[in-house]
């Protein structure tokens, strides 16, 4: 088995294009990693790097203890599964699967074991003789896997590939590709613009925009310690809400102050006092009566009584706009001095369109960030 080893990687395209910037990582052996960003960030391309389909225009990439920018993609031991799951139509599931230990020279009943084997890890033993015509897209996704799997690759490269499926068969191939890792024990690196599959997935989320490495983390910290403007607002569904306010000083204790409109001389100050357990101080003094951004995430806005009868900061009026029943909760889309806020409750709410409501800010889960480098100040 065999980590990897990415150290400066660049891309550059003629014309001057950069696709992917000083990219480095370390990939343990038989870790499960997800690259996530927008269309166009650049993580496609750094998996087929890693492939080899792409040549690395600057830097190293090991895997294992071997350098293998000239190695070609055959030798490379690493398998993909791609977004079109790239089977041949005229042959049989057995023969797609087959295909590669065939070039191989692999013997023919070993082929038999190691196709019967994927087959049976992934229930599709009842479709070996069909063609692809003749399977649902989820049956085609499974075929694709099975044959990266009869290869045994020391790593599993996969790209996108549970685009093409329908929300419910998207949700159950997600359990089913981290249950073939644990099985596998194989090294996962897993190319998506979800974010819900990056979170339910990974041991480690790279997130990627124009190129940059963003952050690598687990998916928790992620959440909960965004490095910056574009991960806190990337990671997690609904987004975070960003609230353009500024950073006082009263009383000897740090507030946010939000809703008033200086320029205008109109709207309603508000403020949401900084707990004890946010504060540093060296950090803070910097920002007194300067411009910053608040975020806060949609389940931290509470309408609940119980809630806004013990909260002492971060009482708003707002106006809903729009609710939407999702089941297990509500979202309630608010205005407050023409901020646009997300807020997730109880489905048992009972804020209806038009309603003028309170909600209180839960101060301890205030994030705050820098206005001109956008970077994370308070977390």
């Amino acid at each position: 088995m065999a980590g990897l080893s990415l150290r400066s990687i660049y891309k550059k395209y003629p014309g001057g294009v950069v696709a992917v910037s000083d990219f480095n990582l370390e990939i343990k052996d038989k870790e499960f990693i997800i690259l996530v960003g927008p269309s166009g960030c650049g993580k496609s391309t750094t998996l087929r790097m890693i492939a080899g389909l792409e040549e690395i225009s600057e830097g190293e990439l090991y895997i294992g203890d071997k350098l293998v920018n000239d190695v070609a993609p055959k030798d490379r031991d690493i398998a993909m599964v791609f977004q079109n799951y790239a089977l041949y139509p005229h042959m049989t599931v057995f023969e797609n699967m087959a295909f590669g230990l065939k070039l191989r020279k692999v013997p023919k009943d070993e082929i038999t074991r190691k196709v019967e084997e994927a087959a049976r890890i992934l229930d599709i033993s009842h479709l070996l003789d069909r063609k692809p015509k003749a399977l649902s897209g989820g049956q085609r996704q499974r075929v694709a896997l099975g044959r990266a799997i009869v290869r045994e690759p020391q790593v599993f490269l996969l790209d996108e590939p549970l685009s093409n499926l329908d929300a419910k068969l998207r949700a159950q191939m997600r359990t089913e590709i981290s249950k073939l890792h644990q099985r596998l024990g194989t090294t996962f690196i897993y190319v998506t613009h979800d974010q819900t599959e990056a979170m339910t997935m990974g041991d480690r989320i790279v997130v990627m925009k124009d190129g940059f490495i963003q952050q690598v983390d687990s998916p928790q910290n992620l959440y909960e310690n965004p490095a910056n403007l574009f991960v806190a607002g990337f990671m997690g569904s609904p987004q975070m809400n960003f609230v353009d306010s500024v950073l006082r000083k009263i009383n000897g204790k740090y507030a946010v102050e939000f809703g008033y409109n200086e320029a205008k001389g109109t709207g309603k100050k508000y403020y949401v006092e900084l707990p004890e357990s946010k504060v540093d101080d060296e950090v803070l003094s910097q920002y007194v009566d300067q411009e910053i951004i608040m975020g806060i995430r949609p389940e931290n806005i509470h309408d609940e009584e119980m809630f806004l009868s013990t909260a002492t900061t971060g009482i708003i009026d707002a106006t809903v706009e729009i609710t939407e029943l999702m089941g297990a909760e509500t979202y309630l889309y608010l205005n407050c001095e023409g901020i646009q806020l997300t807020a997730r409750v109880s489905p048992r709410s009972t804020a209806r369109p038009q309603d003028v409501i309170k909600v209180a800010l839960d101060a301890n889960k205030i994030h705050i960030f820098d206005k001109e480098t956008e970077k994370a100040i308070v977390n």
